[in-house]
């Protein structure tokens, strides 16, 4: 897998093996790059990669222009390629080992951007959103990302959608905080 942009573009990445890690396509990667340029210039904002899997996600936020990235994963295995990964590509992010709830609910820190991706089919997204809100985790002019199946329904607790593309059987919705 390769960065599709910025200092970094068509550096490889490792991604894991198996069917729990789904990278992000570069056409998706592309597209949600192109919509946060839209919104907000990367330089000095912070990246959450909230279930970073390969990392690369936060790789490209990082190449393309954010101050940094921080990265959450809870599979061990998949830590240690994404901390690999990297150091292949000579970064110095924050890496965060265990379930995203419990390192939110920890957490002080002020993202302008939070990517959200868990695994599709856990449910995830209403509680991870409720965190961020319930700890005031997002910049006042941050956004979130979340890519999640058509078929998903999610309530958007209290965020503003700003933007829904389709991509086949994924979609990615961007969200705001309300006025």
């Amino acid at each position: 897998m390769q960065i599709t942009g910025g200092y970094l573009k068509s550096r490889k990445i490792i991604s894991p093996k198996g069917t729990n890690v789904r990278p992000t396509l570069s056409q998706v990667r592309e597209s949600v790059f192109s919509v946060l340029k839209s919104l907000m210039n990367f330089e000095g904002k912070l990246f959450l990669d909230s279930f970073a899997g390969s990392g690369i996600m936060g790789f490209e936020a990082i190449s393309r222009g954010f101050e940094n990235a921080v990265f959450i994963e809870k599979d061990r295995k998949t830590f240690f390629l994404l901390k690999e990964n990297a150091k292949k590509l000579s970064l110095n992010p924050v890496f965060y080992a265990g379930s995203a709830l419990k390192i939110l609910e920890k957490t002080d820190k002020l993202f302008d951007v939070i990517y959200i991706d868990p695994p599709y089919r856990e449910g995830l997204y209403e509680d991870v959103l409720q965190k961020i809100k319930e700890k005031l985790l997002l910049q006042q002019d941050g956004v979130i990302v979340l890519e999640h199946l058509k078929e998903t329904e999610i309530d958007f607790c209290g965020f503003n959608l700003l933007k829904q593309k389709i991509y086949g059987e994924k979609v990615i919705t961007i969200l705001n905080k309300l006025p």
